[in-house]
């Protein structure tokens, strides 16, 4: 029988949460592995923590409508199904407001979020108590079953990480994400929500996004941020290029971000898409990027290079 947690427990992992640590806790659908979502070595964290980082977009949490209306544009059609089904197992990807305050590893460098209200008290106590969203995908190791009990998230994550215990999840499966197109309701992954529901609360059929389709969501193949200009990785630049270096870099006359000029791969992450995005904005045609070592979170940054610099069609 778990131990029900108290104001003082709550208000302690919301603490550590403003202090840039990890926090598990339940949600109704899976627990997840949470953190400052407008911190950017925090949300770092969730990555290493769950041992293969990769730059997805992450859901964030929010306590309410009016903390997520701070963060995000909703249109008429995605306020209302805010408003029908929050709190609750659905995640409603919205273009991101001016000055959201999110870090750009939480949202992969995209102009949108996927936001949700959880329906579990603790995580609304722990949102209201925290004041800010968090990030939190599943808090399990990447590749594993998501945790459904709190002795799951302390088993796979080698109790590295304090836990909320909540006891066990009611639905046991992740959100369905869905995205607003005009007067259209896209459904981007299937979860706890079922479709059918939608469209009966809403009277129109509900869209499965085609496989492979342009859409920005967890848990789906992704199209992340690309910039205009064409992309060469591994290389040196040319003349006429920008370039996007990493560790110590020799003279060159154009346009230059260095990611860490110490080499170091966590300082390289953190500014990994603000530089993507400050080198594209230069205009330039083709943004030549240094090598990066595929260790630790180098694997991160270079499988996002990769998905930047990949064939469009």
């Amino acid at each position: 029988m778990s131990t029900f947690p108290d104001e003082e427990a709550i208000a302690q992992a919301a603490a550590s949460l403003r202090a840039g640590k990890l926090v598990a806790f339940p949600t109704e659908t899976v627990y997840g592995l949470g953190a400052d979502a407008t911190n950017a070595d925090a949300v770092l964290s969730i990555y290493e923590t769950k041992g293969r980082p990769r730059f997805n977009p992450l859901i964030a949490h929010v306590a309410d409508l009016a903390m997520a209306e701070t963060l995000a544009v909703f249109s008429p059609l995605a306020r209302a199904l805010a408003e029908r089904f929050w709190p609750g197992p659905l995640s409603i990807v919205v273009p991101l407001r001016p000055g959201h305050g999110l870090a750009d590893v939480a949202t992969a460098g995209l102009d949108t979020v996927a936001l949700r209200m959880p329906d579990h008290k603790i995580a609304l106590a722990l949102l209201r108590a925290v004041g800010r969203p968090l990030s939190a995908p599943s808090a399990n190791p990447s590749g594993k079953l998501s945790p459904t009990t709190a002795e799951q998230v302390r088993r796979g994550l080698g109790g590295r990480v304090p836990v909320l215990d909540g006891g066990a999840c009611k639905a046991g499966v992740e959100s369905t994400i869905v995205a607003v197109d005009g007067e259209s309701i896209i459904q981007l992954r299937a979860g706890a929500l079922a479709r059918e529901e939608i469209e009966a609360a809403f009277g129109r059929k509900v869209i499965r996004a085609a496989k492979g389709a342009k859409i920005s969501a967890p848990g789906m193949l992704l199209s992340h941020y690309a910039p205009n200009a064409a992309m060469r990785l591994d290389t040196v630049p040319q003349p006429g290029e920008a370039f996007l270096a990493f560790g110590p870099a020799g003279d060159f006359d154009g346009e230059v971000r260095n990611l860490s000029p110490a080499g170091e791969l966590h300082e390289a992450a953190r500014n990994l898409f603000s530089m993507l995005h400050e080198l594209d904005a230069t205009g330039a045609k083709v943004i030549a990027v240094a090598p990066v070592p595929h260790e630790g979170l180098g694997e991160a940054i270079n499988d996002r290079l990769q998905r930047a610099a990949a064939p469009r069609g």
